[in-house]
């Protein structure tokens, strides 16, 4: 397997990525394309998943957002849901050109925010072959009300002096990402810095603060709203004690998807990423992914 980096244009900007070509794999292949969550970029566990599916036949092409990690885009850290989203359409669009690849056996590999925008952006490619919707942010609502009224005060206070003042002054007002029950950031429960912290000890270019503005957009998202146009096989990846992304919220969109496959793991929103949780949850993803993208 060799990982090379190559990059393809979202908008007027590019957007960085890994793309992972395995050795000795029948041509052409199909191809995964994966996104990180929440203020996240590629370097934050992503790997360990791409060289598992890569190892079992498939290529993988893993990009940063536009604003974040290796792409171009400024204000940095602009988190812009419907830009990441066209992002993806891109992505999926520079896959179907890349030599060697199935363009009818492509699926799409989200987690956390990124979840979310899979669930969001899949329904709208008729030939997309599969997708795999890891903790998925599925409501805004249901995220905003599990982090507590005080918190929930403090970040809606922060958004409007970005939507003011970063605005006028052309210069986004940050917010933290992560904190505490209570805290000023985006997402915050008891468990949310230790195991978010892991990740970010794996990237070099992470920054801890967004543009505070996206907590009014991403209030008012709804990626399970399009459950019932998801036609591809999806499987959900869900933690039952998610702090972060409600698993009742992503049951119900499970519920309304038609060929939905769901697992369940005994873990909280960050334990997925690694250790026992990830070993369980790739071996899953691996194995849906394999027998839906056969030729």
């Amino acid at each position: 397997m060799e990982r090379v980096e190559v990059g393809f244009p979202s908008g007027s900007e590019q957007c960085a990525a890994w793309l992972y070509r395995p050795d000795g794999a029948p041509k052409p292949r199909p191809l995964v394309v994966m996104g990180h969550g929440l203020g996240a970029n590629r370097e934050m566990g992503l790997d360990r998943y791409a060289r598992r599916f890569a190892a079992a036949g498939m290529a993988v092409l893993v990009f940063d957002y536009r604003h974040f990690g290796a792409s171009q885009g400024t204000p940095r850290q602009l988190l812009n849901i419907a830009r990441q989203r066209a992002d993806w359409h891109a992505a999926i669009a520079f896959a179907r050109t890349l030599r060697g690849i199935d363009a009818t056996r492509i699926a799409l590999w989200g987690t956390s925010f990124g979840g979310g925008h899979v669930l969001s952006v899949a329904p709208d490619d008729a030939y997309i072959a599969a997708v795999v919707a890891q903790v998925p942010f599925t409501s805004g609502l249901s995220s905003a009300l599990a982090k507590g009224p005080i918190s929930l005060v403090k970040v809606t206070t922060i958004a409007a002096t970005d939507l003011l003042l970063g605005t006028l002054r052309r210069k986004p007002v940050g917010i933290r990402l992560a904190g505490r029950r209570g805290a000023a950031a985006l997402m915050s429960a008891p468990d949310v810095p230790d195991g978010f912290r892991r990740l970010t000890d794996e990237s070099e270019t992470y920054e801890p603060k967004v543009a505070a503005r996206v907590a009014f957009s991403a209030l008012f998202d709804a990626p399970a709203r399009r459950a019932k146009a998801l036609k591809m096989p999806v499987l959900y990846a869900l933690c039952d004690d998610d702090s972060v992304a409600p698993v009742k919220s992503a049951l119900r969109a499970a519920e309304r998807t038609k060929h939905a496959v769901v697992k369940r793991y005994p873990a909280k929103h960050f334990d997925i990423y690694f250790d026992e949780v990830f070993e369980k949850t790739v071996y899953d993803q691996t194995e849906f992914l394999v027998s839906v993208l056969r030729p």
